[in-house]
């Protein structure tokens, strides 16, 4: 394909070019090649564009000219919020159904109805507890119900707040959010609303659609991420440390390769276990065995709960078909490209979509539910073995890079590596290294990989450039995975700290029989994003603080979806800083962006003044950690640290 970029300008994986260069050799588009094609459009780009009714569509320049409101009137700071919050609703969106799945999925395991068993009993207690629900007497799968129970009375309830809110929030943070009537009653009403004050002749106060994106980004923070990673520890046990591996070169070219892609690990799970029961059959073809590889979030899921090695992220997703050695990818939900069906039928590659609202044309679709998990599961599998002998050798090239990572560092995870070397007060230790400045604060890298940029590239720079500064690291999601592929998330990776963070991880790791930790903590895939806010609110509680003084911020350098506007929104509510290096598409309105990026001096009420926490805008990664660690440099001296 003539007239488009050298390949290392799209990706920094040696993998990933070498297969780009194929699929370029074989004339097949990639999503890094359609991106190239596709201008972005400026109103889209600015937030200014409007298509909530057949008046419009409606835009506002950006310079000033031209028309300065829609037909109905709105002007351009209505127009740019609402569309805030529409980008945000979608996300919230994603992420409470995912939750709602797995809820509904627990009471049909306890009703005998689905073939699962309930693996994380002890997590199970601790959040029955949390929810006021006694454990006395009753045997694991009774309590499993009253837990689903309470979940789903979060997407049901008429009065009051949601459960799981009540269960997870601090106080402190609580408190904010009743004062300005924040918080939400459940999340499929909260979600009706704020679709319903979107429309022409809804809601049209900017400040009042902003301040609906934060009650939406609560529905995410606690129906979404919190929901989801605690019904998924219950089902299928909290995540401990487990060694894997990361790249293309984890496709075997003597085995059935079947990846699995999407978010909710109902699917997953049940993927990977019957390609371990159905290793003979593969044999039967002349395959050595089945090799089950992930791609973006069930990826994680599988990656830290049974050590599936990782083959790539987001924007790379269509190309461990380019390899020719991929039997089947099978999908569920969210951040799947159709794209891959194209790539797919140049290859033997079947795709498989399961859920009955995310279909693909073209591709194969295997109804997949709770009751017939294992039905489908066996379906899928077997029907990768049946591709094997249709591939073309002369198509196969797998890249042979793979790199060593760890993850599983869940809270509790977390808290038992520093139960080794204080096991009265396992906090301690990273408190007092915080406080001693050994560590100067913490970062979450969280989010995904976006073909506009050159992939790994910033979430790479901007991790390499914290550790440098003696700053934490925690990730999740796409961005955890490019952490992965570059050595972030081994040992390995230390050389790369400064010596107060480097000692630290040094010694809490040899306290675990390592050699030290990794600089950067795999904590798991995107609603995982929930443990990341659990360890601040543990380490705030701690401290008799609240969330939003602790010296903590969290960045999204490569993202693509609105799930992490939705998350971001959370984190902000709670009073931390969150910085994006892609455009959000609000810039277009100088109110939204002053009460999002805290500019006091051009607007009084912010999200900073409001709730301790703002939005940080900036595309260099290296500029952006400066500015991540100038503000925890500030959020140190509140607190009286040097």
């Amino acid at each position: 394909m003539k007239g488009l970029p050298d390949v290392k300008d799209l990706s920094m994986d040696s993998g990933v070019q070498q297969m780009l260069e194929k699929a370029r050799a074989e004339g097949i588009e990639t999503a890094f090649d359609r991106a190239i094609k596709m201008s972005q459009c400026g109103f889209g780009a600015t937030g200014v564009c409007c298509k909530h009714c057949l008046e419009g569509p409606c835009r506002i320049a950006p310079n000033g000219k031209g028309a300065q409101a829609g037909v109905c009137g709105a002007g351009v700071d209505t127009i740019v919020a609402r569309n805030f919050l529409g980008n945000v609703t979608e996300g919230t969106a994603s992420h409470a159904e995912h939750a709602r799945e797995v809820a509904h999925a627990i009471l049909e395991v306890v009703a005998g109805k689905a073939p699962y068993t309930i693996q994380g009993v002890e997590k199970l207690k601790a959040v029955a507890s949390g929810l006021g629900l006694s454990s006395e007497g009753k045997d694991t799968n009774q309590l499993a119900k009253e837990v689903a129970d309470k979940a789903m009375e979060d997407f049901q309830k008429q009065h009051g707040t949601l459960n799981w809110l009540e269960l997870r929030a601090q106080d402190k943070s609580k408190e904010t959010w009743e004062k300005l009537g924040l918080l939400p009653v459940n999340a499929h009403l909260e979600i009706a609303k704020s679709l319903a004050r979107q429309v022409m002749g809804g809601d049209a106060d900017p400040a009042n659609l902003l301040l609906g994106a934060v009650t939406m980004g609560l529905v995410d923070g606690f129906a979404g991420l919190h929901m989801s990673t605690d019904l998924q520890d219950i089902l299928f046990g909290t995540p401990t440390a487990v060694k894997s591996q990361y790249r293309l070169g984890v496709i075997k070219e003597d085995m059935v390769n079947l990846s699995v892609h999407g978010h909710i690990p109902l699917l997953s799970e049940k993927v990977v276990e019957w390609a371990g029961k159905l290793t003979d059959k593969a044999k039967e073809v002349g395959a050595t065995g089945i090799n089950v590889v992930g791609v973006c979030c069930s990826g994680n899921e599988v990656l830290m709960r049974r050590g599936v090695p990782v083959a790539t992220n987001y924007a790379s997703q269509e190309l461990p078909i380019v390899t020719g050695a991929l039997e089947a990818m099978v999908v569920d939900i969210q951040c799947i490209m159709p794209g891959i069906q194209t790539v797919a039928s140049c290859y033997h590659t079947e795709i498989i979509t399961t859920l009955a609202y995310s279909k693909i044309a073209g591709a194969t679709h295997v109804e997949f539910t709770a009751e017939r998990a294992d039905e489908a599961a066996k379906e899928i599998v077997l029907r990768a073995i049946a591709n094997f002998p249709k591939r073309d050798p002369r198509k196969v090239n797998i890249p042979n890079e793979v790199t060593e990572a760890y993850a599983g560092f869940s809270v509790e995870q977390i808290v038992e590596a520093l139960r080794a070397v204080n096991p009265e007060e396992p906090l301690k230790p990273l408190v007092d290294a915080i406080a001693g400045g050994q560590i100067l604060g913490a970062v979450a890298i969280v989010g995904c990989t976006n073909p506009r940029k050159k992939q790994d590239h910033d979430n790479v720079a901007l991790v390499k450039e914290l550790i440098k500064n003696n700053v934490l690291v925690v990730a999740t999601g796409c961005s955890a995975h490019s952490l992965g592929k570059f050595g972030l998330l081994s040992p390995e990776g230390l050389q790369y700290c400064g010596e107060g963070l480097r000692n630290v991880l040094t010694a809490v790791g040899q306290a675990n029989g390592l050699p030290g930790l990794p600089p950067a903590l795999h904590m798991g895939s995107c609603v995982d994003n929930s443990r990341v806010a659990d360890l601040l609110v543990a380490l705030a509680n701690y401290l008799g603080v609240a969330v939003k003084d602790l010296p903590a911020a969290g960045s999204c350098p490569e993202t693509h979806h609105p799930k992490a506007l939705s998350i971001g929104t959370y984190f902000i509510a709670c009073g931390v800083d969150v910085h994006v290096g892609v455009n959000p598409q609000a810039t277009g309105s100088p109110l939204v962006v002053n009460v999002l990026t805290a500019d006091k001096e051009n607007f009084p009420v912010t999200t900073d003044g409001l709730f301790g926490g703002k939005l940080i805008y900036e595309e260099d990664p290296v500029k952006a950690a400066g500015l991540l660690i100038e503000r925890i440099k500030q959020k140190r001296k509140a607190l009286g640290l040097n």
